[in-house]
């Protein structure tokens, strides 16, 4: 609502009541009362006015009064900037305890707290929508796909990626014949390359080292191409890019040019860069392009110990696109036919096991409440609040209560539309669906699930369960510090951090909603922390 929804008139124009009363100046409502809803206007007392007087008098303090009332509406608009509304506008989320009469009668009143009348009663609303969600939560098992199948979709990557690897490297890596004129661009066309001047600086360096690289035997020329060894996967604004920051400087690790590919996920459906020209697929080639420059160092050992297979070369390359996890929207667009229950046919992680069922996962967490909120901060462009991100929870609640009263809860997990259409995330906090599923084609020991919360709180000790995971070798001293020392990356920024934590009532919302999934989680991997009961220490 805006101050052009008020209707002013004067109360008492009565000249007898005139002379007995001050002024009242009243702003017609239908809503709750706000403290600016009325304003007084105090008469002189020196002299008594007469009929006409008084009607003088009053229309020379109303005009004052309209003109006050207008300075102040200006001055609000100028303070408040990029605000929704005015000072003088009414919320429709803070109400004065001025609007609640019983509150003044309680001796226990703050009359300086803002009483948040309808994200009150929104709370009684939503209870009830959680409620109808949890008793429609299952926990079901998926179908896998046939190998055939996947083949059917992703022809060309398998037709490129072999079925075997080096045996004397720990990355899985092979050789592949060169058929290109060994004179021209061999990144030309690479998508990655073209994405922007940072990354076309490195692939210039990889142009000047690539023909000294090429394997020549007899007339044929072979490169050297290698995928991950592992991933650092997770969800938004659960640590990934601080954890990748300091892996990165570990002496036996490399990673991609650039820390989040994204193309297991996003490009190689060619959907998310079509508002900048690039409308085609990034094929299977593009993505191995990236891991050239951490290949390059592996490969000279591997051809002086080709003839030693039993021997392990230490350096190790990563991948670090968090998506990896979770994010499976572009299903919908490519696969012809979903399963019965509206559920994808195909997830990533099928065709990353079809491919590498060895490769390793790390897979970072955190309490699914706070990542909520950070992630609506982080990702938020404008007009950021907690009243704006409660209503933005509450009515993906909604949404996602009118999904899961006609489909499956993975059915839901995995609605492309239902996800692009809920204002926030809820979806990405649900880490138990996603992890089921990834276990349904990799073995547990091949993951490595980590809490944000424990790894802010003490690193050193996240950081050697990570060596240990990777096997790789010790470090000395000066390097673990270093690693274990550095600040911390990606941490909230100021002017998000000034807006405040989220409502009590947000909160206590999104944990009722989450709690079963993590009673799921915790059960899952027989470890209480899971269900995240203590309060994190860090924003």
């Amino acid at each position: 609502m805006t101050e052009m929804d008020y209707k002013y008139t004067l109360l008492s124009s009565d000249s007898e009541d005139c002379q007995k009363r001050p002024f009242l100046f009243h702003v017609d409502n239908n809503n709750q009362m706000n403290l600016f809803a009325v304003l007084e206007v105090r008469r002189d007392n020196y002299r008594r006015w007469g009929g006409l007087s008084c009607f003088r008098k009053a229309k020379v303090y109303s005009i004052g009064l309209g003109l006050t009332v207008m300075s102040l509406v200006m001055a609000s608009y100028i303070l408040t900037g990029d605000k929704k509304g005015l000072l003088i506008t009414p919320s429709p989320y803070q109400y004065s305890t001025l609007n609640n009469p019983g509150l003044l009668n309680s001796h226990e009143t703050d009359l300086s707290f803002p009483f948040n009348l309808s994200t009150v009663r929104d709370s009684t609303n939503m209870k009830l929508v959680i409620k109808t969600i949890t008793s429609n939560i299952e926990f079901s098992t998926r179908q896998l796909p046939d190998l055939k199948d996947l083949i059917k979709y992703e022809q060309h990557m398998f037709s490129v990626i072999p079925s075997t690897f080096l045996p004397n490297v720990k990355n899985p890596c092979w050789y592949e014949e060169y058929t290109g004129n060994i004179t021209a661009d061999p990144y030309g066309t690479n998508l990655y390359a073209l994405y922007s001047k940072r990354f076309r600086t490195v692939f210039d360096y990889l142009r000047n080292a690539f023909r000294e690289h090429l394997y020549r035997q007899g007339n044929k020329y072979y490169r050297f191409r290698c995928l991950p060894y592992f991933y650092i996967i997770g969800q938004p604004k659960c640590g990934t890019t601080d954890l990748y920051d300091r892996l990165r400087l570990h002496p036996d690790v490399r990673f991609t040019t650039f820390k989040e590919p994204h193309w297991w996920t996003r490009k190689r459906f060619g959907i998310i860069r079509l508002s900048e020209g690039f409308h085609d697929r990034y094929p299977v080639e593009d993505y191995l392009d990236l891991f050239d420059l951490a290949a390059y160092q592996i490969q000279d050992r591997s051809q002086l110990n080709a003839s030693r297979s039993q021997h392990k070369h230490n350096i190790i390359i990563g991948e670090a696109s968090a998506s990896t996890l979770w994010d499976n929207n572009a299903w919908a667009y490519f696969y012809e036919n979903a399963t019965a229950k509206g559920e994808p046919p195909f997830l990533i992680q099928d065709f990353i096991h079809a491919v590498q069922p060895n490769a390793k996962f790390i897979i970072m967490l955190r309490d699914p409440v706070e990542r909520l909120y950070s992630d609506y901060l982080y990702f938020g462009i404008a007009n950021k609040s907690a009243d704006d991100f409660h209503e933005k929870v509450s009515e993906s609640l909604q949404l996602f209560e009118s999904c899961i009263l006609e489909y499956s809860m993975k059915s839901c997990v995995y609605n492309t539309t239902l996800n692009n259409a809920m204002p926030v995330r809820l979806q990405v906090g649900l880490y138990i669906v996603y992890i089921l599923d990834w276990l349904t084609v990799f073995d547990r020991n091949q993951m490595l699930v980590l809490r944000l919360e424990d790894h802010a709180t003490n690193c050193k000790y996240t950081m050697h369960k990570v060596f240990d995971f990777l096997s790789l070798g010790p470090l000395t001293e000066q390097k673990e510090a270093e690693i274990t020392k550095s600040p911390a990356s990606n941490t909230r920024r100021q002017a998000d951090k000034n807006l405040g934590p989220m409502l009590p009532v947000t909160r206590e919302i999104l944990r009722d909603f989450y709690t079963p999934f993590n009673a799921k989680l915790a059960q899952e991997f027989k470890n209480d922390s899971f269900l995240w009961e203590k309060k994190s220490k860090f924003m």
